[in-house]
């Protein structure tokens, strides 16, 4: 059986892992098509392929690993490019913590490497869950400095004008968040930039998720659609996160692994002197490798193997194709996972929805 009846306190039902995918896609699409919002079920975008490339390489200064790591893909960003709105997204969870921020250096980098090749402003865009404000951290965090050094714009994507999305609430219930329209914009072309890092919900936040976690507003001192993401998590928050990532994912990905967190990341963890570096346009096949390089099983990471599995991108390591003279496999330093890392992993487990 896929449900089933449980006892304890009032009435329960236990379901199951496929019948949960099943039910709530379903119930989500309805109610998306029936409000008038953005139907999760449809206008998705399409997958990436079979096979992907990596980029990957070794050093110990930042901002030359992140101009060497987008080389091989020079002739693929400038043409992405062309005619489209460069949006980088960088990652800055909270405040008071530089290393659970992107680096400036790392987009120091990434700017060096666009220079040649676009000419119009590009933007810096971040949705913080701080309550300080992405535009405080953009200065607490050595931001400003890049607008006299660049042609760039910051921007604080929590104050720009959003849509609405249906994502899952509690007891598989649809509910209704408001994502920021630059990432939903198709004349944008998105690069997402952040370092490896473990987290205290899905295991590991790299690309993707800074992608998607980005994208829900949060009105500071009011609704934050963030944290509604992580209703009846861990099932909720990675399934949701499959949802947004239907209709939200980058044009291109870059990890900064030269200095990356383990522990009680996304925020409290510790440095772990890594030394890497790699990008690629298949965001979920350079997640795999990132993954990899944290010495975590890519099948503990529930929501990229929802997305790979609804042919969003390539985690299948045989299907990657690594670009460069170091191989990930030489470098692969086992982060310590977050404290509650057992909780975490319940994802693969029935979830006990209540009724009512």
């Amino acid at each position: 059986m896929d449900i089933k009846k449980s006892g304890g306190f009032g009435e329960s039902y236990r379901v199951s892992r496929r019948m949960f995918m099943k039910h709530s896609a379903v119930a989500a699409a309805g109610t998306a098509f029936a409000a008038g919002g953005f139907p999760v079920a449809g206008a998705a975008l399409p997958g990436m392929g079979g096979k992907a490339s990596v980029s990957f390489v070794t050093g110990n200064e930042r901002r030359d690993m992140v101009g060497r790591v987008l080389k091989p893909f020079e002739k693929e960003i400038r043409e992405g490019i062309a005619g489209k709105q460069v949006v980088i997204k960088t990652n800055f969870v909270a405040d008071g913590t530089p290393l659970c921020a992107t680096h400036p250096d790392a987009v120091r980098g990434l700017l060096d490497f666009l220079a040649p090749m676009y000419k119009k402003e590009i933007i810096i865009a971040e949705s913080t869950a701080s309550d300080k404000g992405t535009e405080q951290l953009f200065e607490d965090y050595g931001y400003t400095p890049l607008k006299k050094e660049y042609r760039v714009k910051l921007v604080e994507l929590n104050k720009q004008s959003t849509s609405p999305y249906y994502i899952l609430g509690k007891n598989l219930r649809p509910n209704r968040i408001q994502v920021c329209d630059t990432m939903l914009d198709p004349d944008n072309y998105i690069f997402s930039i952040t370092r490896l890092k473990t987290h205290n919900v899905v295991v590991a936040t790299l690309g993707l998720k800074n992608i998607i976690m980005g994208s829900p507003q949060k009105i500071y001192k009011g609704v934050n659609y963030k944290s509604q993401m992580h209703e009846m998590a861990p099932w909720g928050l990675n399934y949701n996160m499959f949802l947004v990532a239907r209709q939200i994912r980058p044009q291109f990905t870059i990890l900064d692994g030269l200095e990356g967190m383990e522990g009680n990341g996304p925020i409290g963890g510790t440095p772990v002197n890594h030394g890497v570096a790699l990008a690629g346009p298949d965001v979920l096949a350079v997640d795999r490798i990132g993954v990899e390089l944290m010495g975590i099983d890519i099948a503990d990471v529930g929501y990229l193997n929802y997305c790979a599995d609804a042919g969003l991108g390539v985690i299948d390591r045989s299907q990657i194709r690594i670009i460069g003279s170091d191989k990930p496999e030489d470098h692969v330093i086992k982060y310590k996972l977050n404290e509650n890392s057992d909780w975490q992993l319940k994802w693969k487990e029935d979830i006990e929805i209540k009724k009512g």
